[in-house]
Parts: C-alpha cells; sequence; structure tokens
C-alpha cells in the first residue's frame, strides 16, 4: 500500500457526510464550537459565503458578514470537528467563483440577488 493510498484512507473516516451543499453568494448559519473553561457552546456565525477553496478534507469557506459597522470574515473547514452545522438560509446568484468585490461595497449594495431554481436542502 502506498503511502498516498494510507492518506486517503484515513481522511475518508473524517469526511463529513451530513454536509449541505454550498455555493459562492449563499448566506449560512454556520454552528461554531466554543469551549469556554471546562464548557463548550455553540455560537452561531451567519453571513454570506464569497469564496470557496480546495476539496477533500481541506475544503474551505470564507463567511463575511457585517458586525457594528466592519467587515469580518472567517475562513471555515468545512469537515473540522470544531464546525457542529451549516445550514444555507438563502441561495444567492452569483456569477464568479470569488466575490471579492463585495469587500468595496458598504449597505444595500453588498446585497445579492436571490436564487429559486435551486432547493434549500
Amino acid at each position: 500500500m502506498k503511502a498516498q493510498e494510507i492518506i486517503r484512507s484515513i481522511e475518508a473516516e473524517q469526511l463529513k457526510s451530513d454536509l449541505p451543499t454550498i455555493h459562492v453568494g449563499d448566506t449560512v448559519r454556520v454552528g461554531v464550537r466554543i469551549s469556554e473553561g471546562g464548557k463548550e457552546r455553540v455560537q452561531p456565525y451567519e453571513g454570506t459565503v464569497i469564496a470557496m477553496r480546495n476539496g477533500g478534507i481541506n475544503e474551505t469557506i470564507t463567511v463575511r458578514r457585517i458586525f457594528q459597522g466592519v467587515g469580518v470574515e472567517r475562513v471555515f473547514l468545512l469537515h473540522s470537528p470544531r464546525i457542529a452545522s451549516i445550514k444555507v438560509l438563502r441561495r444567492g446568484k452569483a456569477r464568479r467563483a470569488k466575490l471579492y468585490y463585495l469587500r468595496d461595497r458598504v449597505g444595500k449594495a453588498t446585497r445579492l440577488k436571490q436564487r429559486f431554481d435551486r432547493p434549500l436542502e
């Protein structure tokens, strides 16, 4: 058995199967596990997916939201145990793979048209 096959078999065990299909432009709510002291809680992070990278176990999404007038972006490793849940709230219509141009926009200019041809789940 080659080293690559061994790595793939270990990675296959770690992959999550319950993830929804996420596209760039979607508004998602990501439940992030946070441990404070000895306790653990799930904190929701809601925003627009502006980028997706890689595939397999290394797949990441970049989620952007406006918090108190400041743009905040977080990169989530989809198959990480820190991610409790991902829910697609709204399908957005995007014509490109990366929506970095939304960083320069303010207020209502950041809105994306909604797509109705793709189901939410």
